[in-house]
């Protein structure tokens, strides 16, 4: 096993000693409110290539398509030119917003026949990922697909066999994983900033109708509006139903609840920032407490984890949170957990917090202390933590934005994404066995190395 280098850990420790002395005695390296706490900026020193011009379609116009979009026509060299959704409405908003000359179709293989599209985002409901993905990658398409990257745990392996075979670039939409907090994150536990990691916990919180998934169902919704049989031809079979079609994440025949939409985020963001490849235990329990409206997903879930040791890092557990009923608001973040300190997550921020601790063996820190005019001392003293922000600087874009140029610049230079088929799927199977586990009431076993379940 392979846990952080001694030397790594030791020039990270000097590295706090001399921002402590230098916050001290007056520099200006950070600022500091407390005398215990310090303050830096991040920053992000890649742009985007705006050498060619990319085209693009979309593929599900829905709310999270819009914004996808939107983000990445912000990008120099982007251009928009087809759009496909399966109700009217949405099509018609398109033009509307991107102008009448936009080609729209119901038909998302009319998308694919057209010679001008280099790359489609696919933000349908999940239970088309895999097809439509599979498809955009045979027609030699660039892919950003939407998280979580498959609808059902079988379907990974279909989707990571079309990437390697059409070898077209293919990124999963966990946009954290692109952002500067999570980058950050994975550079100090690697330093040794909080010594071994042994936990970590994420916690997803939200107490609003449509953060519950209540969207709201336009007025002219009918099945004259909404392609409904192409919506269920590769499922169960039902009559026209508006709430299904608008409010599909709260179904399992087309969405992965609280686990598949926002669990499949954190483990994202902790396996890029450990280098982990997944857990190899599974058990989550929840219930339906408070949005009881003909759904089929709980709003509150909750979720246990055993990683095992690897070659990068210890064992060590995971737990996970998601409350749709949370009446403070709440709050998102992933906090890891190690044996000399921890670390608040977020995309655009990371709070260290250590244990003020000497080491006695450590000369420069010692003599960093005496500079700051605080000599080491033999009798221990109980201390505050020290605690160090890192945050994003004023007019940083954000992860979605940074995980768009990271696919573009891949297409433009023919590199790697942060977030391939194989990540996306190692994120997506602990979530989408999240909710078999839920379902069923036990532990779910799997294999993150040959991404396979066990049998017990």
């Amino acid at each position: 096993m392979k846990i952080t280098n001694e030397s790594d850990r030791r020039s990270f420790i000097k590295k706090l000693a001399a921002t402590s002395a230098a916050v001290a005695i007056g520099a200006d390296v950070f600022s500091a409110e407390r005398s215990n706490i310090y303050l830096e900026s991040l920053i992000r020193d890649f742009k985007p290539g705006i050498n060619d011009q990319i085209n693009i379609a979309l593929i599900g116009a829905g709310g999270m398509g819009v914004q996808d979009t939107t983000t990445a026509l912000q990008i120099p060299g982007i251009k928009l030119v087809a759009v496909c959704d399966l109700y009217d409405g949405r099509l018609a908003d398109a033009k509307t917003k991107w102008g009448a000359d936009l080609a729209t179709t119901k038909i998302y293989k009319e998308i694919l026949n057209r010679s001008d599209v280099d790359a489609v985002i696919i933000a349908t409901p999940d239970h088309w990922h895999q097809q439509i993905s599979i498809d955009a990658l045979m027609a030699g398409k660039h892919v950003y697909c939407e998280k979580p990257m498959v609808h059902d745990i079988l379907e990974g392996p279909a989707v990571i066999k079309a990437q390697k075979k059409s070898r077209k670039i293919f990124q999963v939409g966990s946009q954290g994983v692109s952002s500067l907090g999570n980058e950050k994150a994975k550079e100090l536990l690697k330093s040794g900033a909080i010594g071994q990691l042994n936990y970590a916990e994420g916690f997803w919180a939200r107490h609003s109708p449509t953060g519950a998934w209540q969207y709201p169902i336009p007025t002219d919704a009918s099945a004259q509006t909404v392609d409904w049989e192409t919506f269920v031809s590769n499922t169960k079979k039902r009559p026209f139903d508006a709430t299904r079609f608008f409010r599909w994440r709260n179904y399992r025949d087309y969405g992965t609840g609280m686990a598949g939409d926002l669990f499949v985020h954190l483990f994202s963001s902790l396996h890029l920032i450990t280098d982990s490849v997944g857990p190899n235990k599974i058990y989550s329990s929840g219930g339906l407490r408070y949005w009881k409206d003909g759904r089929e997903v709980p709003d509150v879930l909750l979720g246990t984890f055993d990683y095992p040791q690897s070659e990068v890092h210890p064992a060590f557990n995971l737990s996970l949170r998601c409350n749709f009923v949370d009446g403070t608001s709440g709050t998102t973040y992933l906090k890891l957990v190690g044996s000399e300190g921890s670390m608040d997550v977020t995309w655009d921020s990371v709070t260290l917090k250590r244990n003020k601790t000497i080491e006695s063996d450590d000369a420069f820190y010692i003599e960093q202390m005496k500079k700051a005019g605080t000599p080491v001392q033999e009798r221990k003293r109980i201390l505050a933590p020290e605690e160090y922000t890192f945050s994003a600087e004023k007019g940083y874009l954000g992860g979605p934005y940074d995980h768009f140029v990271n696919f573009f610049n891949a297409i433009k230079s023919g590199g790697e994404v942060v977030e391939d088929a194989v990540f996306g799927y190692r994120a997506a199977a602990p979530a989408l066995l999240c909710n078999d586990s839920y379902e069923k009431d036990t532990a779910i076993l799997w294999n993150p190395e040959k991404m396979q379940l066990v049998k017990k």
